[in-house]
């Protein structure tokens, strides 16, 4: 148990990198389209070149025929899932702190059983019910926000996060649903390729293209400076690569439902870093008291999710 929980607060802190970056790019006058899109276009290259190197070759090969055979699904699919979840992480980073944008993140654990639910899926009510303590945690730390500086402002950062924590799990249940073939609206994608994770990464990754691309030419941000393509490049190794690795590690470790879980609850330790990584990186000042018990709530809250879950 003790090293599951240990790969999974490193993988917590490698994806706390995500927050504390985005933030440091918007306050550095790095456009959010450019910290958006460039994560994506580095991961498309490191996914290439890690599983050409991995003498992966014949599977690259059957995901690149894969996307193209299901070409719309993936675009759809991976412009949701990772375009618009991501695109408006970054805007919110322009409007507030990253890990008020880390606190308000943690509403996907509990958006998931409503796109579940979306789906037609069975859905414990008590899922659905623990979202209230991780929402009133995530409201108590928006107020505080609001009340050092000004609504608008704050729903500016707020908003966008609520919408991306359902936009993510959204683009998954897609993925997950192909592969089960049950949906008359989703093709039945059965193949060896959607069984390795670096695969799926791939195809949501060439899905997501488009959506970057539109974004660009629609917006047209000033050409990126070298260090947010530094940086952006960081954020892709850390968050994508690392992170990604080391949380998969960790919930492969687990033989059983309570230590599956608690690879999970590690995630909610996302915050603490961003806030840490904030106030030795950027001199952020600490919350206070409202922002404190926000905090506490929104990971009470994930905890109390992961021991229904492990109850069942």
């Amino acid at each position: 148990m003790f090293k599951i929980i240990l790969y999974g607060a490193l993988a917590s802190l490698f994806f706390s990198s995500t927050f504390v970056l985005n933030r440091a790019m918007s306050l550095t006058g790095g456009h959010w389209v450019w910290s958006a899109s460039l994560r994506y276009f580095w991961m498309l290259a490191f996914l290439l070149l890690w599983l050409a190197a991995t003498g992966k070759g014949r599977l690259l090969a059957d995901t690149l025929r894969l996307f193209r055979r299901h070409i719309w699904f993936w675009t759809v699919a991976g412009s949701i899932g990772f375009g618009v979840f991501y695109a408006l992480l970054t805007f919110a980073s322009d409007y507030t702190p990253g890990w008020v944008v880390a606190a308000t993140w943690q509403l996907t654990i509990l958006a998931a059983p409503l796109v579940l639910l979306g789906f037609g899926r069975r859905v414990p009510l008590r899922a659905i019910a623990l979202t209230l303590v991780i929402f009133v945690g995530v409201v108590l730390v928006n107020v505080e926000q609001a009340s050092a500086g000004d609504l608008a402002t704050t729903l500016r950062g707020a908003l966008p996060v609520l919408v991306a924590a359902f936009a993510y799990p959204l683009g998954n249940q897609m993925v997950w649903e192909a592969r089960q073939g049950e949906h008359r609206l989703i093709p039945r994608i059965d193949h060896p390729a959607m069984d390795d994770a670096f695969c799926r990464v791939l195809l949501l990754t060439l899905g997501s293209l488009p959506l970057w691309i539109v974004l660009i030419l629609a917006v047209q941000p000033p050409p990126p400076p070298a260090g947010q393509l530094a940086q952006t490049a960081i954020v892709a190794a850390c968050s994508g690569v690392i992170a990604t690795s080391l949380f998969l590690h960790a919930r492969h470790r687990a033989r059983t439902s309570a230590e599956l879980a608690a690879a999970d609850c590690t995630q909610s330790m996302e915050v603490v870093f961003s806030l840490a990584g904030e106030a030795i990186l950027l001199g952020h000042v600490l919350p206070g008291p409202l922002g404190w018990t926000g905090m506490a709530l929104t990971m009470l809250g994930l905890m109390l999710y992961v021991r229904m879950q492990t109850r069942g």
